[in-house]
């Protein structure tokens, strides 16, 4: 995999836990939350986990920005 395909993913990911954290947000101020949200909360989460394994099998798991920093900052 090519590290462009490697910042695609982490983009992708990164746009869907913007959209898992609108989700849990939009949850929690419904009164009463539909199916419907708790569903697509659900599709959002397996894409997310599906992102994580195809970065892990790319020998590039994935690791938020602060992590990565951390981690430098030790070395």
């Amino acid at each position: 995999m090519t590290s462009e395909e490697i910042k695609e993913l982490n983009a992708a990911r990164e746009s869907l836990v913007k959209r898992r954290r609108e989700m849990a947000r939009q949850i929690a101020e419904a009164p009463l939350p539909s199916v419907e949200m708790a569903e697509e909360l659900s599709k959002i989460l397996t894409a997310i986990e599906a992102l994580d394994r195809a970065l892990n099998e790319a020998g590039h798991p994935y690791m938020s920005q602060r992590v990565a920093d951390e981690m430098r900052a030790d070395a």
